[in-house]
């Protein structure tokens, strides 16, 4: 694991297209089902990374408090020959365990981790009604062994602003976790 952080896509980019499987399903997931006048928050995440595992349960709170005003998608887009552990299936099952409510998507080829710029897991991109970026990285300061509660105090402020029909602000720190396992 090499600690990484986010590169911060610029405020303002346009959600990038995509057609991606949903591992959950195997349907094919698009970003114009995204485009429905509500928020967003993509995630690129992956099943091992000791940064995610830490935020498990505050996604899982994220998704409870804000699911039915934000769509949520999860998007894995490690190299799983490298990391087979990262595959559909491991996928499928970590999602099915968890609970998650919202698809997880597999990005094989890699191109939508490059158009958002991820460098690492977790990222978050938070788009707003027109699916413009208006939060990009991290959930909150906490980490693996750093004795700081996991609140995700930064994402939620985000969220909650976007939602209330305030501006987001821009001062946003990066996510850090482990770099994204290109092939």
């Amino acid at each position: 694991m090499a600690l990484t952080y986010s590169t911060m896509l610029p405020l303002g980019t346009k959600l990038p297209d995509f057609q991606l499987k949903n591992v959950l399903d195997d349907k094919l997931y698009t970003s114009s089902t995204l485009m429905n006048a509500k928020p967003s928050l993509i995630m690129v995440i992956c099943n091992h990374c000791p940064y995610v595992i830490h935020y498990h349960d505050e996604i899982k709170k994220l998704a409870n408090d804000f699911g039915h005003k934000i769509d949520f998608v999860a998007i894995s887009s490690n190299d799983i020959i490298s990391y087979p552990q990262d595959g559909p299936a491991e996928m499928k099952a970590l999602f099915h365990n968890l609970k998650l409510p919202f698809p997880y998507l597999l990005d094989e080829t890699q191109e939508i981790a490059r158009e958002l710029q991820a460098e690492c897991t977790p990222e978050f991109y938070l788009y707003d009604n027109n699916s413009l970026l208006v939060y990009r990285g991290r959930m909150d300061d906490s980490s693996p062994g750093n004795d700081i509660n996991v609140s995700a105090r930064d994402l939620r402020k985000a969220m909650t602003s976007l939602l209330d029909g305030k501006s987001v602000s821009s001062d946003q720190q990066p996510s850090m976790g482990c770099n994204i396992k290109w092939k």
